[in-house]
């Protein structure tokens, strides 16, 4: 390690978080892994780069542990991947149509990555990123500086995300963010969950998972997956209201689906009302017992059902199948900054950016 690298694992070193050196990126920089662990043997690593979630270590039903995430071995692998595997996405998580938006009578454009359309933040998007790192009262806390004019967007934004794992099985990512000058933000994290532990096996898949989202709406989209239209969830493919199969719903016939090759919508969320986290999701997996619970307090659940995993390259050199794994990213809505509520998703100077989402794996 060089004094910079010496100098961070210094700021990292405690009972529960552990460092090491993972790798380095073409230009030379180094790369680490940093490790939470609870008490009951759980452990949650990340890197920083990307501030990503790496891996996530879980016991099923009967004491066997295994890792719930997906991701690849080597940190070039996710430098240069496309999947966004485990990434904290920003600027602007999900979509933003034609790659522009106006602001104060301005006409932004932004990185054309997903034909005409601005994907999860460009080419020079937060997941690509080398995060400084330092540790706080047992979290790990990952800070990234965006110059004006990345990717396109306006003004300098500080970006702060803070990794906390508990001794109950709950990880909380809590984002933060400030700004020079008024812009869009919109921040998540893109990380692959198949609670069987055996993603890359070429039998498993998340359709056997059990899935219950609590939202009355979602947005239906276009052949480029941009929301065109709020919908009731009532009555078709995508009421999670009291659970199903995954597998189930994506063999149903709605010309929504077959559009997306699977699920890959914004589910609108119900209103805190002031009181913070509300349960947004649970995911259960019959044959391990593991569950999964997501609260938030962002107005916004995307729900991906790895629709192109497909030969995606991921652990000891295997490949992903379709379905391999599923994200749940708590957010914004996708295109937002283009809507009539286009206020709720822009920083001012003088302002804070801030969003929770707690993600815990428990037995059932």
């Amino acid at each position: 390690m060089n004094l910079a690298d010496t100098e961070r694992a210094a700021r990292t070193s405690s009972d529960r978080i552990a460092v090491e050196r993972w790798g380095a990126l073409p230009g030379g920089d180094s790369v680490h892994v940093f490790t939470l662990r609870n008490a009951h043997g759980m452990r949650v690593a990340i890197s920083d780069l990307g501030a990503t979630l790496v891996s996530w270590h879980a016991a099923d039903r009967a004491g066997r542990v295994a890792d719930v995430l997906l991701g690849h071995d080597t940190p070039e692998e996710y430098f240069n991947g496309r999947a966004y595997m485990g990434g904290t996405i920003g600027r602007w998580a999900n979509r933003i149509r034609d790659a522009r938006f106006m602001l104060d009578g301005v006409s932004y454009s932004l990185d054309r990555n997903e034909g005409p359309n601005h994907l999860h933040g460009g080419a020079t998007g937060f997941h690509r990123a080398l995060w400084d790192v330092r540790e706080s009262d047992g979290a790990l806390v990952l800070t990234h500086e965006s110059p004006e004019g990345d990717a396109g967007f306006p003004g300098a934004v500080t970006t702060t995300v803070r990794y906390t794992l508990d001794d109950n099985g709950a990880l909380t990512i809590e984002y933060d963010a400030v700004s020079d000058a008024l812009t869009p933000i919109n921040l998540t994290n893109h990380a692959y969950f198949n609670l069987s532990g055996d993603a890359a096996s070429a039998v498993s898949d998340i359709r056997g998972h059990v899935i219950a989202i609590r939202a009355d709406a979602f947005f239906e989209t276009d052949d480029a997956m941009i929301p065109v239209a709020r919908a009731d969830v009532a009555g078709n493919a995508f009421d999670f209201r009291t659970g199903a199969p995954i597998g189930a719903r994506l063999d149903w016939p709605d010309t929504r689906l077959a559009r997306a090759g699977g699920f890959d919508h914004c589910y609108v969320l119900g209103s805190t009302e002031g009181n913070g986290l509300r349960d947004a999701a649970t995911l259960y997996d019959p044959a391990s017992g593991r569950e999964l619970t997501v609260s938030t307090d962002a107005r916004g659940l995307q729900f991906y059902t790895g629709n192109h995993l497909e030969g995606v390259r991921g652990r000891e050199g295997k490949t992903y199948r379709i379905h391999a794994g599923l994200c749940l990213e708590a957010g914004a809505f996708p295109n937002e900054i283009n809507m009539p509520d286009a206020s709720r998703v822009l920083l001012a100077p003088g302002e804070r950016y801030s969003q929770t989402t707690r993600y815990r794996i428990g037995i059932r």
